[in-house]
């Protein structure tokens, strides 16, 4: 159980980093979990690269289709100019999502264990709901930034109600590209929305156009094992990684089910498979 102590540092900064959430062997199942998924994935006449400047991407059916699938993204720089892998594919991959936690039964029952249903009903959420899930790489060498934004922008609800759940399966530093955040960002408000326009693209529309003071951000550098939860208004973001080690993590957010959740969202769920609580 959260502290009540714990509870207002969140609503204060946004952020919290509770240390040791989950057990190193936890950690280690969800990676050989992975492996073999990256193993058995075929990504012949597949190229779908997830750029970490998301609003500016240009969204592939791909993407905006894995809502309810588990689907796989490369690295930006990941490939030659001729469209082959620089080096093996377990090294280039971005990211998996976006429904691991329901549909692959390792991460279904780590997703959905007692001590995440606690911290879901420590944090206020209605009738929670799992809404989002992927794994991250953040591959040695190009592993790509992650432009300071808001979770929000991208999965909005009215009101705004949602909580990322950040895992560190590996340890966290400077080096390898951990998280930044503003202490505090999250109560200036959201800045902007990207969502389907209609006509089948995608649009961001800006609400305020100030850029983000980044001096502000603070590193929050964690162990392998440690939970960082985030504001869905939280301006974070995260740095290349240029060292030679990975910074494996694996997100889950959570919504409260008495929430609107945003038609224009891109995430959206097919009507056989709606979204589901613990």
């Amino acid at each position: 159980m959260l502290s009540r102590a714990q509870i207002d540092e969140f609503l204060t900064k946004g952020f919290l980093v509770v240390q040791g959430f989950v057990a190193n062997s936890e950690c280690d199942i969800l990676r050989d979990r992975t492996e073999n998924m990256v193993r058995e994935f075929d990504p012949s006449g597949l190229v779908s690269i997830f750029t970490t400047k998301e609003q500016n991407r240009v969204a592939d059916d791909y993407f905006l289709g894995s809502g309810d699938k588990i689907r796989f993204f490369f690295e930006e720089n990941a490939f030659n100019p001729d469209g082959t892998l620089k080096q093996s594919k377990e090294r280039s991959i971005n990211k998996i999502g976006h429904a691991l936690h329901d549909l692959d039964p390792v991460f279904n029952r780590f997703s959905r264990s007692d001590n995440i249903k606690q911290l879901a009903n420590d944090l206020g959420l209605q009738t929670p709901l799992l809404l989002q899930s992927m794994y991250i790489f953040k591959q040695p060498n190009i592993g790509g930034e992650v432009s300071c934004h808001q979770d929000s922008t991208f999965l909005h609800t009215e009101p705004i109600d949602i909580v990322g759940l950040w895992f560190a399966l590996e340890d966290a530093t400077v080096e390898n590209g951990c998280l930044w955040a503003i202490p505090g960002g999250h109560k200036r408000g959201l800045k902007s929305r990207w969502g389907r326009n209609g006509s089948g693209g995608m649009e961001l529309k800006t609400f305020d156009s100030e850029p983000w003071p980044e001096g502000e951000l603070i590193p929050l550098e964690v162990k392998k094992g440690s939970l960082i939860l985030l504001h869905g208004l939280l301006p974070h973001r995260s740095l290349e990684n240029k060292s030679p080690r990975s910074r494996h993590a694996y997100t889950l957010h959570l919504i409260s089910a008495n929430v609107k959740y945003s038609v224009d969202n891109w995430l959206q769920r097919s009507a056989s498979m709606p979204l589901r609580g613990f």
